[in-house]
């Protein structure tokens, strides 16, 4: 009665105004990834699991994102991003720019480009803010403020002589330089930023983690002095970060790691802040603006460890994600935060087998297998690099360390990298105009959703058309009183 009590009172919906915008990513959290996630978090509190409610579970309303990029079936994170953010469909490895762009083609960039939520928020005054668990300038976070044709070209050190010479730019400086002082910006990425051959500020003698710049800019530097008298702080650890007072940063740049962050089971506590408490200040410093905010936060790892056939890596990760939409969601009200959670896309991940209720979800199926009579775990992926096979044989695992962070669950066909899965993805949503979110979407609608909830971008109609409603009734009193005094002096 208590879930259906709940139900009835959706009947009455939210259309007020979103003064605030959060978009939370989870980069390659399908279904299966967010059912498994919900065991694992309610197992890590000591309960069966299957009951546990995810914080995404809570939210009022669920649709289901068609994930294909223009040209492909299956897509790829650079063309999902392009379209959760600039609200547009298109190619694989492409950011910011619509399907006429070719990938890897520089002179295919210009009369392409397409602007992003983060931008059209911006635009009206919003701070906006980026938070993610991979590098600043991966393929999510460079959507919404890049436009480039290539997802890989981070630094102009990986970029192709022709394609610099051309006048295209890396991702790394296209942060800095397309959208002005975008308020907060944190994850990892550090060594996109710096000369070639500059040694790490954290890790001074590993060459791996140098920096990458042929054109020997130092890219924070010149955000320091831009920044300076502005109450900007540069960070590059989880002790600096923490030392700060949210109350006097307007604009945060933390680069926590030369590339990635590290995935929260083999996160330093003392040196790289989790994913929750970078939400925790970025909310802080951006909810200062009154006109609002746009956040967009990605659990980025979530895709790296099912790539790697690290099913409890990623499913960490995920639990991480959830966390931190649990922590934002005690910042802020439902009232004038419009919150949505997704994915960019799923995996060929999937658990099954007829376990029983309350079987670590990292364990094995209750059965052998009636084919080759040995055992299997309930988690499986479709292919990657956990397919081994032992004298012609499909490996006994039964000696092995299935359950160990980094085990590499068993795969049907041997890739060294799995991929990702071509289905629907879910998208939970509360707040303001929330209930917009229903059914089954084309993924590229959901920006123009939340901009139309904060009444940003171009569709402002009916924000123009409410809000001179609101303003007669707010003045008809006043003018009933004003007539009764006519009739009263006449």
């Amino acid at each position: 009665m208590f879930t259906l009590k709940n139900a009835l009172t959706l009947q009455k919906l939210n259309q007020n105004t979103a003064k605030n915008l959060i978009l939370f990513l989870g980069d390659g959290m399908g279904i299966p990834t967010v059912t498994a996630a919900r065991i694992l978090k309610g197992q890590l509190s000591r309960q069966s699991g299957e009951e546990t409610q995810l914080e995404m579970d809570n939210f009022p309303f669920v649709a289901l994102s068609k994930t294909y990029n223009t040209n492909a079936q299956v897509a790829d994170s650079a063309g999902t991003a392009t379209a959760f953010l600039c609200g547009v469909k298109a190619n694989e490895g492409t950011v910011g720019v619509s399907a006429a762009a070719v990938r890897s083609q520089c002179n295919t960039t210009q009369g392409n480009e397409v602007t992003s939520i983060l931008r059209w928020a911006k635009e009206a005054g919003k701070s906006v803010g980026i938070v993610t668990t991979t590098r600043v300038n991966h393929a999510t976070p460079s959507a919404a403020y890049a436009h480039c044709v290539d997802r890989e070209w981070y630094s102009d050190g990986e970029m192709p002589a022709e394609a610099v010479q051309a006048g295209c730019k890396d991702i790394a400086r296209q942060l800095f330089e397309n959208i002005p002082n975008i308020d907060v910006i944190m994850g990892g990425g550090r060594k996109y930023m710096f000369p070639k051959n500059q040694s790490d500020v954290e890790y001074p003698g590993e060459k791996k983690h140098f920096g990458t710049r042929i054109d020997r800019r130092n890219l924070v530097e010149e955000w320091n002095n831009r920044m300076k008298n502005k109450n900007a702080h540069y960070v590059w650890n989880k002790k600096e970060l923490l030392s700060l007072n949210p109350n006097s940063v307007d604009y945060l740049l933390g680069l926590f790691e030369p590339g990635d962050l590290p995935y929260d089971l083999e996160r330093n506590n003392e040196t790289d802040p989790s994913l929750t408490e970078m939400v925790e200040v970025a909310i802080k410093i951006l909810k200062k603006n009154p006109s609002g905010f746009y956040l967009l936060v990605e659990g980025g790892r979530i895709d790296h460890g099912h790539h790697d056939g690290k099913a409890k890596q990623a499913l960490h990760e995920a639990v991480e994600m959830d966390r931190a939409i649990g922590h934002a969601g005690l910042m802020t009200s439902i009232y004038d935060t419009m919150t949505v959670v997704t994915a960019d896309h799923s995996h060929m991940f999937n658990f099954g087998g007829y376990t029983p209720r309350g079987n670590t979800i990292f364990g094995l199926a209750p059965m052998l297998s009636d084919v080759d009579q040995k055992p299997f775990t309930a988690i499986l992926y479709g292919n990657g690099p956990g397919f081994k096979v032992v004298n012609g044989l499909r490996e006994n695992i039964s000696t092995l360390g299935y359950e160990e962070n980094n085990y590499k669950a068993q795969s049907s066909v041997p890739l060294n990298m799995e991929t990702h899965g071509g289905e629907d993805v879910a998208v939970f949503a509360k707040g303001p105009m929330a209930h917009l979110l229903h059914g089954v979407h084309e993924q590229n609608y959901i920006p123009h959703v939340m901009a139309y909830a904060a009444c940003i971008g171009q569709n402002r109609d009916h924000c123009m058309s409410s809000s001179g409603a609101s303003s007669l009734s707010a003045a008809l009193p006043s003018l009933t009183a004003l007539l009764k005094l006519i009739h009263l002096l006449c």
